[in-house]
């Protein structure tokens, strides 16, 4: 059972003298406990999984744990890198998750020099060069910003691990931004917006420099001109991305604010004119069918993206922040170990909600 808790932005001295800002849901301790159980648990579960590379020869038919030693859990690559970025994150918040040190150890066997050689093996195998590009790149700078930014000598060790992974990721990216003519709109994992907020943060925090000029650039390259995002063809039958949310919320973090606002006012007017009725959450209809279950995935990801709009423009809270937290219980009652098709992956996105640190 989830509990919720709220949280207002305001100091209640701020409350006195303007409007009152609407409550945030947050993480609690309860649904840290849920949410932690889920990629805790499938870490090491090694099928079903879906690969998702290309074969060179038959010498490349490998399983998933020989190929990918640290990431083979989970369903999926980019889904086992996600499953470690929450458990990370919930340690940082809530380390007694593992008090008798568990998950730690886990982590110890599996994030080594030896696992990290093989897995780049991987990357730079010819027919490979763009796996998981860019989603999957993109939650692995997410987990190095986790682990870089925890003041902890084991998460220390377990990034610089991975920094060979995430520079060679971030040189990937800003080669692939110089080649992509128009951006990828869909409300799946190849959505060019969703990526680049993921990378954008990991390049501010961690002072990758190149790779933050990179997307600044070309996320105006891609979008600055963009108007008129139609929230009524919202969502797509198996989306976890809001197409116009996902670019909105990029955005934010791009323009400076009067600049942003101005963009918004064209690029999504609906917002400005408070007709939130656009925006329902999505409906699951079969939540053992992988595809379907990615509404639930949606719902959580556009209150992410609503909260942050919200912040970088206070005047829309009012409307947003109500919007969001509606999405948020509509689907935070259907995350558990009912069925692996959500399991594996939806605990991220309500933690990515409920607990984004840049918001």
């Amino acid at each position: 059972m989830f509990v919720f808790a709220v949280s207002c932005e305001q100091s209640d001295k701020n409350k006195e003298t303007s409007t009152k800002v609407p409550e945030k849901l947050v993480l609690t301790e309860e649904n840290a406990k849920v949410i932690f159980a889920l990629p805790t648990h499938c870490l090491t579960v090694e099928y079903p999984n879906k690969m998702g590379e290309v074969l060179g020869s038959a010498a490349d038919l490998k399983t998933p744990k020989v190929l990918r030693p640290i990431f083979y859990g989970c369903f999926d690559w980019h889904s086992s890198v996600h499953g470690y970025w929450s458990i990370v994150r919930l340690l940082k918040m809530y380390p007694e998750l593992d008090a008798a040190g568990t998950v730690r150890q886990q982590l110890k066997a599996h994030i080594t020099k030896e696992n990290l050689s093989v897995e780049l093996a991987f990357f730079n195998d010819k027919n490979n060069l763009s796996f998981e590009r860019t989603y999957g790149w993109a939650w692995l700078m997410k987990l190095q910003q986790e682990l870089l930014s925890w003041e902890d000598p084991d998460a220390k060790q377990w990034a610089s691990v991975l920094q060979p992974l995430a520079d060679l990721l971030s040189k990937r990216t800003q080669a692939y931004l110089t080649k992509l003519v128009y951006p990828i709109r869909t409300g799946q994992h190849e959505n060019t917006a969703f990526s680049l907020t993921l990378m954008y943060e990991y390049a501010e925090a961690m002072g990758d420099h190149d790779l933050l000029n990179a997307i600044k650039t070309n996320s105006l390259r891609l979008f600055e001109n963009d108007k008129n995002c139609d929230l009524a063809y919202e969502p797509s039958g198996s989306d976890f991305l809001s197409p116009c949310l996902e670019e909105a919320y990029l955005m934010s973090k791009v323009l400076a604010k009067d600049e942003y606002k101005t963009w918004l006012l064209n690029f999504m007017p609906v917002l400005f004119e408070k007709q939130v009725d656009l925006l329902q959450p999505g409906i699951v209809s079969d939540r053992t069918d992988g595809k379907l279950v990615h509404l639930d995935g949606l719902n959580f990801s556009r209150a992410n993206c609503l909260y942050g709009i919200g912040r970088v423009i206070p005047e829309l809270q009012a409307t947003l922040v109500p919007l969001a937290n509606q999405h948020i219980e509509f689907s935070l009652k259907n995350i558990s170990n009912d069925d692996y098709m959500g399991s594996h992956w939806l605990g991220t996105f309500a933690l990515l909600a409920l607990s984004n640190p840049s918001q």
